[in-house]
Order: structure tokens, then C-alpha cells, then sequence
């Protein structure tokens, strides 16, 4: 029976065999989890066996990953004579036309195996650097009986989990043949649309350290297990997943996933499981058959086993776990692995329509997508390299200079920050856009605003001023504009629009800034009553997109002689420069 493959999948395996008949290096397929990674697997198997005679090894690490490999291989292409070589597994088998093995088991059993023409690596993000020698061996050892095997690998991410990326010259893999983009996929409709939930919030993990590119784990494992913290957020998920269905939990170690279970179960009233490294097979298997709402048998004193609304994890179901009911995925697990964050993220994006799942709502309380960035524009990052990317900044709340956030002075105007409330786990949810291009509008309530001539910093001789207007929305909290009176074409255009649905019926347009200043602040303008904010996720300003203003004022005579006699003049040696060197204009 032939494969029904997606159009996306086709693709990727026709770019498989594209670059294997052009090119004499490794390839790989990128596919985010849940987009069919083992069709186009059995596919590539399927064709190698019943079209060319070949035979096909699938290799995998860890015990999991073979036997779904085997089982999927074995019900897409029942055709096909599957076997399994694995000490974990107990079985060793070597004559079968396709071979799932476990590397660690085969590494330095080529020769027992007999002849490959096809080498898979599923799950290639999990090959370590050093992990590439086991690889390397076989492989070598493979050439030796067939010098023409070729090996492919798949996954969801293409950089190693500990960072740096899978493809390279040098590498066993070495170049990215396909890759279909997860925000592609969900607008398909082939991935749950993925949601955060509303307010702000950031990770504060200053205290905890990096080694080999990613935090300590007993410094981090320690910051985030406080019992207040925890509480507190553990108290907000309770809140925030009232209507879900099937809540995933990422923490950082086996004691802070016992405490987060502890308080789930306290606030929310429902059962929150466990599962680490130290819970057994059988009660694994148990457990997750739970949460996926499959039929558990009555434990050994006739007590029914109702379906798990929790799973809190550490370490156990990021890669190979298939729950696709999961509707919302917590991040309790700060991480600089860019790799680490989209394989937790990723347990989320399968579709459930059976269970009534709309979208996964990710709560992150671990500040790691503001570390990494949108989903689908992370990019891998190299060990050693820094961590790139945007330096952290901060507004000085009375010269409003956006400057780096390490400064304890503002360098400006010599304002005194006061000290930070240093905490290293958020109670609250961030709701940084998961997805480029995701749209988040707030609304503010306006307590005062402010008109100044703006001269950008280092611009050239001649460059138009523009006249800043900062809204006050809260003590020392400001959400600016800036108009353009002294701009041509659209620019000025714009602003004599802003002016006339503000502007005393009677009062003309200034044709410059310290017209525009004095005239709004003689009273020219409507007072602002509230503003609507908008962040595009991946676009680093936000922007003020709607303004609500009282009535329109009256002429008075205040206004009228500012009109008639002219600006004020400005300061010696002109107004201050902002530092404002990212500003669009």
C-alpha cells in the first residue's frame, strides 16, 4: 500500500534523493516535531528497499526512540521485514532489510550488521561533538563493506542541544537539503497555532553561571527551586490552565519537579505526576499512558486510574514524547540551548482536534523567549561565541535615554537607579510572542504627557528634528512617539494629519518643531486619555498605534499669542540629543 505523503513531505524526500544523486555529501531534513518526521522516514526506507534493493540501518540513542522507530516503520510499510539490534531492548537482530539500532550498541558492530546502503540518524540534533566519534567509527567500518553508503539525518532542530550547529563541512552531516519553518506549518494547518498568555515578565538568572554554553545545573537548579517562587507561579499556572486539557511541565531538577508538583496539585486541586530519571519503566509507561486520556488499568486495589491534567518532568520528555492532546507546555527550565527550548516547546505543536485542542498556550518562566527569540527565527549559536544578539537596555525614567541595563547611574543626566528586587524565577508567565510576527496590542490609561524638540544623536548636518511626545502611564513609566513637522513627503504628511485630529479647530499647522512644541504646550492639543501599545514579536520597538484624546480645545488667548509671536527660543547650543541610535528616522 503506497504512502500518502504531504505535499511538504514529498518535497523533502525529493530533495533527499536530489542531493544524494548531486552531491557526495551527507544531507539533512529539518522538520518541526509533529510535521510527520517518521513518514518521510519510512518513506526514504520504503523506496531503498523496494525500488533499489538496498538495505536501510535507522539509528537512534535512546531505548524510546527505537521502538517507535521500529513500530511506525513496521505499520506505514508492513511490507518491509523490520528488525532490532539494541542491549537495552535485548534483541539483536542483523538480517532484516531494515535495522533499527541503538548507536551505543552498534557503534563497533559493522561488520556483525553486514552491508548498509542507507544510514538514517533520527533525532540528529541529540549527535554531541563527542558523541560524533561513535558515528565516525561505524561509519568508517561501514565504508570498508560498502564504500558508497550514503547517511541522512532528520530532526525537529537544526543545532546540537548543547549549541552550535548540526551541518557543517566538517561534520558528519553537512548540509540542510530541506526545512520546512514551524509558523509555514501552523498556517498550513499541520501544527497547533501556539499562544502566550498576556503581562510581561522576564527571568532574572544573573546569579547562575555558564559552562560550555549552557547555565549550571546546580546553580540553576537551586535559583529556581524556591519555595516562594515556585508557589506563587505554580499558584498562576493553576489560574491560567483552568480550561486546558493537558498541561506539560519542563523543570530544572528532580526535587524542584517534586516541589512544582506538590503546589500544583495544592492550587489547582487535580493531580500534577511526576516523571525523572529515577521513576521506573513500568510506572513511566503508566503515567504517561495517563496523560495521553488512554485506558489504564485499576491499580492492585481496584482503584480506577482517571486521566492526568499534570506532568511535571525534568529531563525525560523533551525529545521522541508523543502526547498530542498536550494544549499547554509550562517552561519551568531556563536554558541558553536554543535547541532545548524549541524540543520543549515543540511537545505543544501536534494536533489533537479528537481532544478539542485549538492551540497550545506556552507559559515560559524562564525567560527563554526573550533569551532566544520567536520560535521559528532562532537560529543555532555557536559554543564559545558570546551570546550575540541585543544588549539589554532600560529607559531612564527622567531623561528617558535608552541605556545598557548594567548601568546603576544613567550616563545622560546622573539619575540613581534604584537597587533591583533580584529574583531568579518569574511568578508571572512571560508573554513574549512565541512566533514572528504575532501581535499583542495593550491598553494604557495616559496620567500626563510631555512635548520636547528631538535631535538624533550622531545624525548628519541638516537631518529634520522631530518633536517627542511622551505619554505617562504610570509613575516613571513613559510610552513615546515622534512626529515630524519639519519632514517632507510622507513624513510630514503623517504629522499634519496627527495635528489636525488633535488640534484647536482655529489653529494652523507649525511648519516646525519649536512651533509644534510651543503651540502644544500653550494648549493646542486635545489631552490624551489613554494609548494602545502594539509589540510585534521579533520587531525590537514597540509602537503606539492608537491615541484617545478628549475634545478638541478652544482657541485661547495663551495659544494665540504663542502663534502670533513665535516659538520660544531654544537653549545655548540647542536642545539635548536622545540616545535614540536605533530609531527609524
Amino acid at each position: 500500500m503506497p504512502l500518502n505523503l504531504r505535499p511538504y513531505q514529498q518535497e523533502a524526500v525529493d530533495a533527499v534523493y536530489a542531493h544524494l544523486r548531486d552531491k557526495d555529501t551527507n544531507p539533512c531534513v529539518v522538520l518541526p516535531t509533529g510535521t510527520g518526521k517518521s513518514l518521510v522516514l519510512a518513506k526514504i526506507a520504503s523506496d531503498a528497499v523496494t525500488l533499489w534493493g538496498g538495505r536501510v540501518l535507522i539509528l537512534a540513542h535512546v531505548k524510546e526512540l527505537l521502538e517507535q522507530n521500529a513500530d511506525k516503520v513496521r505499520k506505514l510499510c508492513p511490507e518491509l521485514k523490520v528488525g532490532v539490534y539494541s542491549a537495552g531492548l535485548n534483541s539483536r537482530d542483523t538480517r532484516e532489510s531494515v535495522i533499527v539500532a541503538g548507536i551505543q550498541s552498534v557503534y563497533s558492530k559493522a561488520c556483525d550488521l553486514g552491508r548498509f546502503d542507507l544510514v538514517i540518524v533520527d533525532e540528529c540534533h541529540l549527535i554531541a561533538p563527542d558523541g560524533e566519534g561513535m558515528y565516525r567509527t561505524f561509519i568508517k567500518d561501514m565504508k570498508v563493506i560498502n564504500p558508497d553508503v550514503r547517511l541522512i539525518g532528520l530532526t525537529a532542530t537544526p543545532f546540537r542541544l548543547k549549541g552550535g550547529a548540526i551541518c557543517k563541512p566538517e561534520n558528519l552531516l553537512n548540509e540542510v537539503c530541506f526545512e520546512a519553518g514551524l509558523k509555514e506549518m501552523i498556517a498550513q494547518g499541520y501544527l497547533s497555532p501556539l499562544v502566550s498568555r498576556a503581562g510581561r515578565a522576564e527571568a532574572d538568572l544573573s546569579s547562575v553561571h555558564t559552562r560550555a554554553g549552557e547555565f549550571v545545573q546546580d546553580e540553576l537548579a537551586s535559583a529556581m527551586d524556591d519555595e516562594k517562587l515556585v508557589d506563587a507561579s505554580c499558584s498562576e499556572i493553576a489560574i491560567l490552565t483552568r480550561e486546558r486539557k493537558s498541561v506539560l511541565i519542563f523543570c530544572t531538577s528532580v526535587e524542584h519537579c517534586k516541589h512544582v508538583a506538590d503546589a500544583i496539585t495544592r492550587h489547582s486541586g487535580k493531580e500534577c505526576a511526576v516523571v525523572t530519571g529515577e521513576t521506573s519503566a513500568g510506572l513511566r509507561a503508566e503515567i504517561i499512558a495517563r496523560f495521553r486520556g488512554e485506558h489504564v488499568p485499576a491499580d492492585l486495589f481496584g482503584t480506577p486510574q482517571p486521566p492526568l491534567k499534570y506532568l511535571a518532568n525534568v529531563g525525560v520528555l523533551t525529545t521522541g514524547f508523543d502526547a498530542p492532546n498536550t494544549d499547554c507546555v509550562v517552561l519551568m527550565r531556563p536554558t541558553q540551548s536554543a535547541g532545548l527550548l524549541l524540543q520543549m516547546a515543540g511537545r505543544g505543536t501536534r494536533l489533537s482536534p479528537g481532544t478539542g485542542k485549538t492551540d497550545c498556550l506556552i507559559l515560559d518562566y524562564g525567560g527563554n523567549i526573550m533569551r532566544h527569540g520567536p520560535l521559528d527565527m532562532i537560529k543555532a549559536k555557536e559554543p564559545g561565541k558570546g551570546g550575540g544578539g541585543d544588549a539589554p537596555a532600560k529607559t531612564c525614567p527622567q531623561c528617558h535615554a535608552i541605556i545598557h541595563a548594567g548601568y546603576g547611574k544613567c550616563p545622560e543626566c546622573g539619575y540613581e537607579f534604584p537597587p533591583p528586587e533580584r529574583s531568579n524565577l518569574t511568578e508571572h508567565a512571560s508573554s513574549e510572542g512565541v512566533l514572528s510576527g504575532e501581535v499583542r496590542d495593550e491598553h494604557y490609561d495616559v496620567r500626563n504627557v510631555y512635548y520636547e524638540p528631538h535631535v538624533k544623536r550622531n545624525a548628519d548636518a541638516g537631518t529634520p528634528r522631530t518633536m517627542r511626545v511622551d505619554y505617562e502611564v504610570a509613575p516613571t513609566q513613559y510610552k513615546s512617539e515622534w512626529v515630524c513637522p519639519e519632514h517632507t513627503g510622507y513624513a510630514r504628511s503623517k504629522f499634519e494629519r496627527w495635528w489636525r485630529e488633535r488640534a484647536c479647530p482655529d489653529c494652523p499647522v507649525p511648519n516646525t518643531v519649536d512651533e509644534a512644541v510651543a503651540w502644544a504646550n500653550a494648549g493646542a492639543l486635545a489631552v490624551p486619555k489613554g494609548i494602545v501599545v502594539r509589540w510585534v514579536t521579533g520587531e525590537k520597538f514597540d509602537r503606539i498605534v492608537k491615541v484617545e484624546c478628549g475634545d478638541r480645545p478652544e482657541m485661547t488667548d495663551a495659544l494665540m499669542f504663542a502663534i502670533e509671536n513665535g516659538p520660544v527660543s531654544s537653549p545655548p547650543g540647542g536642545y539635548p540629543a536622545a540616545n535614540d541610535d536605533e530609531l527609524p528616522f
